[in-house]
């Protein structure tokens, strides 16, 4: 039998680099994925309607669907955490746009706070995200 060197270099060459891009993958974790606020402010009311992004932070695309299993909004920033108020994921028409109604009985600063599961990633995707209810 022959041994070529050319060959068996490639043969190596091809495994490191399927190697190097399982590990890549591998090397993803939560800190790579982002939820950002849509807007800044919304308008206080029983059905106020709040709308968060997730981006992938390395190719700065959205995400599409995330398994968000836990959601809560609360006044924490104005120093009132336990003013918790009732809040329900709503359909969105874009993709890696999540959009939750909550009933903001009042104005001022309040906290949204999201966790996610991502297919193929180990790590919990966790957010707490201010914004301003107006009147």
């Amino acid at each position: 039998m022959f041994d070529f060197p050319s060959t068996r270099a490639l043969s190596v060459a091809l495994v490191a680099l399927s190697l190097s891009s399982s590990f890549s993958s591998a090397l993803a974790g939560a800190g790579d994925y982002e939820f950002q606020l849509l807007q800044p402010e919304t308008q206080a009311g029983n059905d106020a309607v709040v709308a968060v992004r997730l981006v992938d932070r390395r190719s700065g695309k959205p995400v599409s669907d995330a398994v968000i299993f836990a959601s809560r909004i609360d006044m924490a920033p104005a120093g009132m955490a336990g003013m918790a108020a009732p809040i329900e994921a709503i359909p969105s028409t874009e993709p890696g746009i999540y959009r939750y109604k909550a009933r903001l009985a009042m104005v001022g600063d309040w906290r949204l706070s999201l966790a996610a599961k991502l297919q193929g990633e180990a790590e919990t995707v966790q957010s707490q995200l201010t914004f301003k209810a107006t009147p």
